[in-house]
């Protein structure tokens, strides 16, 4: 039965249990807040009160604009408030708790912004500025930071738990009618997602003086499963002890599978790859027709597309435990059966839940798009910093990371090839942590956390917090930015840089806050500690100012100089080690490349950048700058600025590697950085569900991540455990495969070598830098850097090897000399730098027990310096030896 009419603008309804102490005077401070202007109704939401509330608000009743709504609590909080707001046409709904914790002087301005039509919610924040808890003890703190930080992804302000807030009726009224728990606000923000207009107003918090909390256990577990269900999850109370017994179902399936195989012969890769496909073969029917039964009126996914996502779901948790089973075997010495037991519960639980998530998940009409969307970012973030974190300690280095860690061993504010940035972050890591792959590499995720931080909040301030969500999976998953966030090259900590960058430019440039332009110079600055190629992002800048009319007025502010002062006091290290140097770096990086042999190489800048950020990705980007979807709308007026900022900072870089691309060649990894200022428009197409040029169907970004991300992990499963019937490569070269295993080899040749001549011979290998480097770091000991020098020794160009060992030093050394072929080591003008020479060697290297390639070796006796010495090579020009392809690290 319908309520009467009461022409109150502004209904409060609270909730009670138990509140008799308290409500009496409660009514009477909130009833003193209305006006003739803005009448307002209270509603008593009760949950089945025993100690005199009931009778306290009937006589209220009869007096004043007071209801009672008898709901007995059996959705708790959430239900007793639906319950309330089903009784009342006012449109604008008040929900505040009983106890004095919410200040009901505080109720007009929460109220205000939403008549005056500028939100649709408005929440009483105690961590906005100007917010402040009273009497709270410090576990309790934590606990409403927990908890908020839980529904974070799904709410748009500080303070998500906040039970104090005014919202629309129908914004109420939309949520799920069978929403449950004490968190009824959070159910509001899911359900609106990006269209609802949230905003926060400061309140005082006050702990209750009278009576008990009805906060416990219970309570939170119910907060927790309401979690799930607004994120799109399966797992329910009912359905959790299904899903628990098949999740353990298959996790002893999968290790009687694992011990029988092992015990018959398999390799350890075949084995638990075998016994993970019985296990989830076996899981697949117990999930769909008994964990994730639905009840009736509600539907989920079903058919090829379900079998498709359990299928990439396997291939994600196979490829993970691969590795958490590599680091328990090869870093921490576990038996294979201790080991696969920890690999096998990782797997179970990675599968379980995305199953829950993605495999079976409810068509719930009351999830919204953007929250939708945020889960998946999530997802995405876990399992790939969690592929980070298992593989970075025991996948080998790359032959360029191993050359960067022996800057950090010839410590400098300065090299030849790059800036110094990389070596010094390297060096804090092996400090910290020794000379160890996880060493080396700590810094590259930690570039990459930064610059996951920038993106986020340039999307965020850009498109919003969906958009930002987006943004970050998508630097997470596109090739370039994941392998950043795994390698330690300068590369690394130039997208942090560049990120941040971005990000103050945009709050100086869009936002106008003249202090931002103290960050661009400070990660500008930085930037130019790293690598060269930020130096771009200023004239895109400048081309932005011009263009921009509202933002040419900072050419005339001391801001932009100030930062730039900043940036040049920070690059300042660099231009001494020039200065001292002959000018060797920013002539190795300018004038080398420039005086090249002209060469046209614009396809394979396009190959590259369809490598980087995928064929998917260049549609979008494509969709996003040209004239027909980007661009009109930049200089449409008023100004989009927000996409001439894309622009401006996309295409102004690109520009100058398509245009040196004419005539030079160009590198792989060169475009990387730029298409971080591509990534908030590219996510804000996604969360709007845009279509791409050449990809009509959304699912295209769909289809990207789920062929990406396997492929990861097969990669990386690839290169420690290998995969069966896939053969290693025939030579080392560039990969990070069997690197250990030619430490080790070499190592054994070094003490032969030691043994014979009764001195410590010295180590060089014949390729620019990849076998130096490597023998450097897997050499026999922990000092081996000092023992081992470049191929700069025999009158060719060893890069920063040439710096680092005097030939003259060398005199009369025994050397051992490596290379990947036999013909640089059977070089008959070898003889002319030796006493003597020895013959050739050969040895194969095994990885995993499988064929990972081979190497040459020669000893050559009483070295001596009958050709130019280094003294003489370094008048050479530096690009002395430059034409070998593919055999330096890029600009």
């Amino acid at each position: 039965m319908e309520e009467p009419e009461t022409g109150a603008k502004i209904a409060v309804i609270i909730p009670t249990l138990n509140e008799f102490e308290n409500i009496d005077a409660l009514l009477a401070a909130v009833l003193a807040q209305g006006s003739a202007e803005r009448p307002l109704e209270v509603l008593v939401a009760d949950g089945g009160s025993t100690d005199g509330t009931v009778e306290c608000v009937r006589r209220w009743e009869e007096r004043a604009p007071v209801r009672l709504v008898a709901s007995k609590g059996r959705r708790g909080l959430a239900g007793d408030v639906l319950a309330a707001a089903e009784r009342t046409q006012a449109p604008v709904i008040v929900v505040m708790d009983a106890d004095f914790s919410h200040p009901p002087a505080s109720l007009s301005r929460l109220v205000a912004p939403i008549i005056a039509g500028e939100s649709d919610m408005v929440v009483g924040s105690r961590y906005v500025p100007g917010g402040l808890i009273a009497g709270w003890p410090w576990r309790r703190r934590i606990l409403s930071r927990l908890g908020g930080a839980l529904a974070w992804p799904l709410a748009d302000l500080r303070d998500p738990m906040s039970g104090f807030f005014a919202v629309r009726r129908d914004r109420l009224l939309a949520v799920d009618p069978a929403a449950s728990g004490f968190k009824i606000g959070l159910e509001v923000m899911a359900v609106g997602g990006d269209a609802l207009g949230v905003g926060e107003v400061p309140i005082a918090f006050a702990d209750r003086v009278r009576g008990t909390s009805k906060i416990g256990l219970r309570e939170l577990a119910a907060y927790a499963r309401r979690l799930m269900v607004l994120a799109g999850g399966s797992v329910s109370t009912g359905n959790a002890a299904r899903f628990a017994g098949v999740a353990a179902f298959g996790f002893i399936v999968d290790l009687l599978s694992f011990h029988a195989l092992f015990a018959a012969g398999l390799g350890l890769a075949a084995a638990h790859m075998a016994s993970f496909g019985i296990a989830a073969i076996s899981s697949y029917a117990l999930y769909g027709r008994w964990a994730f039964a639905k009840p009736a009126g509600i539907r989920s996914a079903s058919g090829w597309p379900r079998s498709v996502r359990f299928l990439v779901i396997c291939a994600l948790a196979l490829f993970l435990r691969g590795g958490v089973l590599a680091v328990a075997v090869d870093v921490w010495g576990w038996p294979p059966a201790l080991a696969m037991a920890l690999a096998a519960a990782t797997a179970a639980a990675v599968s379980g839940v995305a199953t829950a998530f993605f495999v079976f998940p409810p068509l719930h009409p009351y999830v919204s798009r953007s929250v939708r969307w945020r889960m998946v970012a999530v997802a995405v973030l876990a399992y790939v910093v969690a592929l980070r974190v298992v593989f970075m300690g025991v996948v080998d280095l790359l032959p360029e990371e191993a050359y960067y860690w022996n800057y950090a061993q010839h410590l400098d504010i300065g090299y030849l090839d790059h800036p110094p940035m990389v070596a010094w972050l390297i060096w804090l890591g092996t400090g910290l942590f020794g000379q160890t792959e996880f060493a080396v590499r700590l810094a590259a995720p930690l570039c990459w956390l930064a610059a996951a931080l920038f993106s986020f909040g340039l999307a965020r301030d850009l498109y919003g917090k969906t958009a930002a969500f987006i943004a970050v999976s998508l630097l997470a998953v596109l090739p370039f930015f994941f392998a950043m966030g795994l390698l330690m090259t300068p590369d690394a900590p130039l997208i942090a840089a560049w990120a941040g960058t971005l990000y103050f430019l945009e709050r100086a440039l869009l936002a106008e806050r003249r202090k931002a332009w103290l960050g661009v110079g400070l990660c500008l600055g930085l930037g130019l500690l790293s690598k060269y190629t930020i130096a771009l992002l200023a004239p895109a800048a400048l081309v932005f100012l011009l263009l921009d009319a509202r933002s040419r007025r900072w050419l005339r502010s001391p801001w932009p100089y100030l930062g730039a002062a900043i940036a040049t006091l920070l690059f300042s290290p660099v231009v001494a080690w020039n200065a001292a140097h002959d000018w060797a770096s920013f002539a190795f990086q300018g004038t080398r490349r420039l005086g090249a042999a002209p060469e046209f190489s614009l396809h394979l800048l396009a190959g590259s950048i369809l490598l980087l950020i995928t064929p998917v990705g260049v549609a979008a980007a494509f969709s996003i700058l040209t004239p027909t979807a980007g661009l009109r709308q930049a200089f449409r007026r008023p100004f989009d600025r927000a996409g001439l900022f894309t622009a401006a900072f996309t295409l102004t870089p690109l520009s100058v590697f398509v245009a040196f691309s004419l005539f030079h060649p160009i590198k792989l990894n060169w475009t990387g950085p730029l298409w971080l200022a591509l990534l908030p428009a590219l996510a804000q197409m996604i969360a709007a569900g845009r279509h791409l040029v050449l990809f009509r169907r959304a699912p295209a970004w769909g289809a990207t991540v789920a062929i990406l991300l396997p492929l990861y992990g097969a990669g990386f499963h690839y290169l420690t455990l290998g995969l069966p019937g896939v053969p290693f490569p025939r030579n080392l070269q560039g990969l990070p495969v069997a690197w250990r295993e030619f430490g080790d080899a070499a190592g054994g040749i070094e003490r032969q070598v030691e043994h014979a001549v009764g001195q410590e011979p010295l180590l060089v290998g014949m390729d620019r830098y990849f076998l130096s480097s490597q023998l450097a770091f897997y050499g026999p000991d922990d000092d081996s850097f000092q023992n081992t020098a470049g191929r700069g020794l025999f009158g060719s160009s060893g890069l920063m090897y040439d710096y680092w060992f005097s030939d003259a030093r060398q005199a009369g050394r025994t050397v051992i000399i490596f290379g990947f072929e036999p013909a640089p080591l059977s070089d008959d003008r070898l003889a002319k730098w030796f006493r003597e020479l020895g013959p050739v060697g050969e040895r194969a290297l095994y990885k995993a027990g499988a064929p990972a390639g081979r190497f040459f070796y020669r000893v050559g006796y009483g070295y001596r310096l009958e050709g130019p010495s280094l003294i003489s090579l370094r008048e050479l020009p530096l690009w002395s030896g430059a034409s070998e392809p593919n055999s330096q690290p890029g600009l």
